[in-house]
């Protein structure tokens, strides 16, 4: 009876043998403007504002939909647009946009400057002026570049008529741009790999002939819910993230606003000062609004990253936006 086991101790010692392998390392994708998270590995562009990145978890994870309600007078949503393009201009990523209201042009043209940074050393010499006239040229530095890159740019006008408008046009374009021109992360692509960036700009309107807005029971409430649902089937399958702006404070019934929410992976809303009685209230002076958190992404994971505070203010100060959490004197401690 000894012989069996001192066979088997031989081949133990001899072999080495293990059920356990050690899992080799995976090489994550190497693409200009993005970064892994370090929560979750997951592959991050920034939104162009660097303090909205921060508030939702480090940035906007590629694959994914960011839903903005827009503020009454649809300002500074569009800012967030506009910034959220810039950044792809400046990273080199394509971009897609959107509009029934702008034609892409027009918002092309007022893509903000990029912001010089003095830590990375980079100044402007003496023989240049800095750009302040938003009609020089100079200042349109972002929109010029973009003009030599390589461009997917969409513009929808959509006619009155009884009918949905035919969110699935839209979203035939936009599956054709990531099919042809090489986003789909399910398959092989033989090009280099980029980052697209999709800017969809006051869905659910009535620009787009959508009813949603106008009445508490729409025709079409399934329409727009509809088409963010298969928006996002296409996202995680490829190398694209998107930004979606919705006039939600039009949006009467509630319960379909709620929907949208909860088919985004990340939802904010921005609600203006402009035209309430917070405009002259002492305690908001050094703000232009509010930034409410309706939604964070929860990716690869069972909880999501929830941000220090939710009392959030945004304020544009030099035409550069910045979000920070309220004080008010009267709750120190």
């Amino acid at each position: 009876m000894a012989a069996p086991v001192s066979g088997m101790a031989g081949s133990t010692s001899t072999g080495n043998a293990t059920s356990f392998q050690k899992k080799p390392r995976r090489k994550l994708v190497s693409i200009p403007g993005t970064r892994p998270s370090v929560q979750n590995g997951q592959l991050l562009v920034s939104s162009g504002v660097s303090s909205l990145d921060y508030v939702i978890g480090g940035g906007l994870a590629v694959g994914t939909l960011l839903l903005v309600e827009e503020d009454r007078y649809d300002s500074y949503s569009h800012m967030l647009l506009r910034y959220f393009l810039a950044e792809g201009v400046v990273c080199g990523h394509e971009l897609f946009l959107a509009s029934a209201r702008d034609h892409p042009d027009e918002i092309v043209q007022e893509l903000p400057s990029p912001i010089v940074d003095d830590v990375a050393g980079m100044k402007i010499s003496e023989g240049q002026s800095q750009p302040s006239d938003p009609e020089n040229p100079d200042t349109m530095k972002i929109a010029w570049r973009y003009q030599n890159q390589p461009r997917y740019i969409l513009f929808l006008s959509c006619s009155f008529s009884p009918l949905p408008v035919p969110y699935h046009a839209l979203l035939k374009s936009i599956q054709t741009v990531i099919r042809k021109e090489g986003f789909d992360g399910s398959t092989p692509q033989s090009k280099v790999r980029n980052v697209l960036r999709l800017g969809l700009h006051s869905l659910g309107s009535v620009l787009w002939g959508d009813d949603v807005c106008c009445k508490d029971n729409p025709a079409h409430c399934h329409a727009l819910t509809t088409f963010l649902y298969a928006l996002r089937g296409l996202l995680r399958t490829s190398l694209s993230v998107a930004m979606v702006t919705v006039p939600s404070h039009l949006i009467q019934n509630r319960a379909v606003m709620g929907r949208i929410i909860r088919l985004s992976d990340t939802a904010i809303a921005l609600e203006s000062f402009r035209g309430s009685e917070k405009e002259t209230n002492p305690l908001y002076k050094d703000y232009h609004g509010l930034l409410h958190v309706r939604q964070l992404p929860r990716l690869n994971c069972l909880s999501c990253e929830v941000p220090d505070t939710k009392d959030l203010a945004f304020k544009l100060k030099r035409k550069q936006f910045t979000i920070e959490s309220r004080w008010f004197p009267s709750m120190a401690v």
